[in-house]
Formats: structure tokens, sequence, C-alpha cells
């Protein structure tokens, strides 16, 4: 079967999709009370830089696939009226344009209740009425993704906007993590754009078909809603967002994105220290300070 690029009635991408319905088990016990997105990255929570990433590509409705004890996420990007009071009572007025500005004014929050965790594919599908038949993003707060210039969604939509066709950032990760992945063997591993060939989700370092992986960035055409459907349970026992990509693949083309910027992964502990101590390095008044710290440590472990 000839692959189509689909044509829509736009190329702009104004809906995107938060799946944060997880568990955040590999933070506990702080992730026991505390939604895993809500851990703060210097001063703003994980799911705020995702937010900010998508507004500035263009999107003006957000998505959120939530679960049980995810209120905070609700509470953080709705008017704090108390909060915003004592404030001006205050007159601390830098806080209080900080706070008013977490989400622009034109911007319109869904929240989607996921009944059972059962997997990003079914997330994703939980979605599909309030998304209706238009393009649209998954953004993964645990991949914290610093643009280089511009964000990385930003990035992806002009690919959007140009090839009609869905889009998913990949980067090249170390051959023995593989199985950490979803990874993709594309036409052309050397240009930045190019189209996806196959798709596997965690496959072993013997099996993978390459090492470019999927992070959580994507660009999907409303079509994976109807195979997500019909797709059964694949890795884990969940219902994979690869495992539909892949039935994708055999309709449309798909565009692999070699994304400018650094990837964080703030799903694990490293990659969340990591974030907070070069994202801080952006904050002028901690620099100094973050220095004299360093300097310690390193002549306390010499």
């Amino acid at each position: 079967m000839t692959k189509k690029t689909i044509t829509h009635n736009s190329r702009k991408i104004t809906k995107a999709v938060f799946p944060v319905a997880g568990l955040g088990t590999r933070f506990l016990p702080a992730t026991k009370s505390i939604p895993k997105e809500m851990l703060p990255v210097v001063d703003k929570p994980l799911i705020q830089y995702a937010v900010e990433e998508a507004v500035a590509a263009g999107v003006d409705t957000l998505i959120f696939i939530t679960g049980r004890n995810k209120e905070a996420i609700a509470n953080h990007f709705d008017k704090a009226y108390e909060l915003e009071h004592e404030l001006e009572l205050k007159n601390k007025e830098e806080r209080l344009r900080v706070v008013r500005e977490i989400i622009p004014s034109h911007v319109d929050c869904i929240y989607i209740r996921q009944s059972e965790a059962l997997g990003l594919g079914h997330a994703v599908l939980c979605a599909k009425k309030a998304v209706g038949n238009e393009p649209f993003a998954i953004l993964l707060a645990d991949d914290l993704i610093d643009g280089s210039g511009e964000p990385c969604l930003a990035q992806m939509a002009k690919v959007f906007e140009h090839t009609g066709g869905s889009v998913i950032a990949v980067e090249e990760v170390e051959h023995d993590k593989t199985d950490q992945y979803g990874i993709v063997q594309v036409e052309n591993a050397a240009d930045q754009r190019t189209t996806i060939q196959t798709i596997v989700e965690k496959p072993k370092p013997e099996e993978a078909p390459s090492d470019l992986a999927v992070v959580g960035r994507y660009i999907l055409t409303p079509r994976i809603f109807d195979l997500l459907e019909t797709t059964g349970k694949g890795a884990g026992g969940e219902i994979q967002l690869t495992d539909a990509i892949s039935d994708l693949l055999g309709e449309q083309q798909i565009n692999a994105y070699k994304f400018s910027g650094t990837r964080y992964d703030c799903g694990s502990k490293a990659g969340f220290l990591k974030a907070n101590i070069e994202f801080a390095l952006q904050h002028p008044d901690l620099v100094a300070q973050l220095e004299e710290s360093s300097q310690k440590i390193c002549g306390s472990a010499s």
C-alpha cells in the first residue's frame, strides 16, 4: 500500500495532550502525595515547562490526562485568588506577575480522568473527544527539553506545517539503553528530518534496529485514535502508543526529527538533579552560590 501524507484543513497545532496520570514510583516517597509532574526544577514544576513549550508553539488548548491524587496540577493552573490578594497587599508585584502569568488568558485547560493505568497509548486515547478530527501534540513532562533558541515543539510544528505528516522527536542514545525507549529505523540517519521506516518498543540492544530513540514529543494526525482503539496490549502488558504508531506507518508517512537542544530525563533521579543544576546556572542570582557550593563539594571529594 502506498503511504500518504494526510492534508488537514489546517496545519497549525492548537491542541496538546499531557499524559500526567503516572504514579512516579521512582521518586517515592516524595511522589506519595505530590504528582511527579509537580516536582520543581529550580522554581517551576516540570509540567509548567512542558505547558510553556506548547504555548510557545501556538497551542491554545491543553488537555491533561490525569489520575487519582493529581489535583495539584489543576490547582497550579487555576487562579489563586487568596494568594494574589496577599501578594497585592504586600506589594510583591514581581511575584504577583509570575503567579498570574503561569498560563496565558487565551489558553484553555481540559482535565480528563484516566480510570485505569493501561499505558501511554490508552492515556492518549482518552483525549479523542477533546482533540476531535485535528492533528495534535503530545508532551511528556518527564522529558524536559531546553531548546537551542527555539522550543522543541515549535521546531516540530514547523516541520508539520511544511510536510503535513506526523512528526516524532528523536535523539541518539547509548546502544545498551535501547530497551528503555521506542527505537526507530529511518531512511537517512544523517538528516535532521527523515522518514521513519520502522518503530519498535523497548527492543533489546541486540535486536534494536538503530540507536535513534523516541523522546517525549509527538505531533500526530487524528488517525492514531482509530488505531489505538484496536491496539492490543504490548510491552509491559500496556497499550503502547508505539504499537499504534507502527500501524500508522503502514498508512502514512511519519517524520523523525532530531531537535536542536538538550533533553533531561527527569523521570530519573540523576537526570532530574542535572536539570536542576543546569537550569539554576541560567539564573544569574544563583550562579555565585552554586559555584561556591561546587567548590566545597569538589574540595571535600578530593
